[in-house]
C-alpha cells in the first residue's frame, strides 16, 4: 500500500480511504495513504442530492476516492467529501494510486537487491523522490527517459545502480501519439514519385530527432495517413506542423494540391526495454 511521505494529506487532494464505520449523521474512513489516519465525512457531502439513508451509498469495508475539503493537524481533524469527486478526478486518483503501488513493488525489489527493509528505503528513497516529483513513479519515469544520474544529488548513490537497473527492465516510458490524413494530388506523369519522395523526405527528417517516430501508410488514393509519436503531445503537434509545412510546399511547388485533416490524439506507453 503506498504510503504519503507527508503526515497529513493537503485541502484539494484526493484520497483513497476505508469506510470504518457509519453513523446517521456521517462516516468515519480511514486514509489508506496516510496510515493512522482517520477522517469524517459529514452526511451532507456524500451525495448532492438528499440522503435519507447514508447506507444506501456507503458500506463498511467500502474504498472509495474522498476529496479533503478541511484539514486541521492540531486536532488530527480531516473532513471528506465524496460528493465533490467528479468522475475524472476520481479515474485519475486511481491511476496514480496504481502507479504508487507499482513504485512502491519496485522499490522492494531494490531494497532486497541492498539487503535492506523496506522502512528503509522508504526513507532514503521513497521521502525524496516524492518530496521532488510529486510522486516516486514519475521519479522513476523521468530516470528511465533521461538517465539515472536525474536522481544523483536526491538518493544515496548506493541505490543508484540497483535502481537504475530495475528501471530499465520495468518502467514504462509515456508516450503520446497523434494521427493525421493527407490528402494529395499531383495531376503530372510522375505525381506518384513527386508524393512518395516527399513522405519519405518528410519521415526521415523528422525521425532524425530523438525521441520521434514517424510513420506513413497509404490508406487509398488520394489519402495517406500519418502518425507521430513523441514524449509529450506539444513535441508531437510540432512534428506534425513541420511535416505538414514541408509536405505542403513540395506538392504546391509540383503544381499539385495537399490537405491536412486532423484526427484525435491518442496516449499510449512504451517499454524502454523488454524485462
Amino acid at each position: 500500500m503506498p504510503r504519503r511521505a507527508r503526515e497529513f494529506p493537503e485541502e484539494g487532494e484526493f484520497v483513497i480511504a476505508t469506510v470504518k464505520s457509519i453513523h446517521n449523521y456521517g462516516a468515519f474512513l480511514t486514509l489508506d495513504e496516510y496510515p493512522g489516519k482517520e477522517g469524517f465525512m459529514h452526511i451532507s457531502e456524500v451525495a448532492p442530492t438528499f440522503v435519507r439513508n447514508i447506507r444506501d451509498y456507503l458500506k463498511e469495508g467500502q474504498k472509495i476516492v474522498a476529496k479533503v475539503i478541511r484539514v486541521d493537524p492540531s486536532k488530527g481533524h480531516i473532513d471528506l467529501s465524496l460528493k465533490r469527486v467528479k468522475q475524472q478526478e476520481r479515474k485519475a486518483k486511481l491511476q496514480e494510486f496504481k502507479r504508487g503501488q507499482k513504485a512502491e513493488n519496485l522499490l522492494k525489489i531494490a531494497a532486497e537487491k541492498l539487503g535492506k527493509d523496506f522502512e528503509a528505503a522508504w526513507k532514503e528513497v521513497w521521502v525524496p523522490l516524492e518530496e521532488e516529483y510529486g510522486e516516486v513513479y514519475a521519479a522513476f519515469e523521468d530516470a528511465a527517459q533521461n538517465g539515472i544520474e536525474v536522481l544523483k544529488d536526491l538518493i544515496l548513490d548506493e541505490w543508484l545502480p540497483v535502481l537504475e537497473e530495475i528501471i530499465t527492465n520495468y518502467v514504462e516510458i509515456p508516450t503520446v501519439t497523434i494521427d493525421a490524413e493527407f490528402e494529395i494530388t499531383v495531376a503530372t506523369p510522375n505525381g506518384v514519385e513527386v508524393i512518395r519522395e516527399a513522405l519519405i523526405k518528410a519521415r526521415d527528417r523528422a525521425n532524425e530527432e530523438e525521441g520521434i517516430e514517424v510513420k506513413f501508410s497509404y490508406l487509398g488514393a488520394p489519402r495517406y495517413r500519418i502518425d507521430v509519436t513523441a514524449p509529450d503531445y506539444y513535441k508531437a503537434e510540432g512534428v506534425l506542423e513541420k511535416i505538414a509545412s514541408e509536405i505542403l510546399s513540395v506538392i504546391k511547388q509540383a503544381g499539385g494540391e495537399a490537405s491536412l485533416i486532423r484526427k484525435e490524439k491518442k496516449i499510449r506507453k512504451i517499454k524502454r526495454r523488454e524485462a
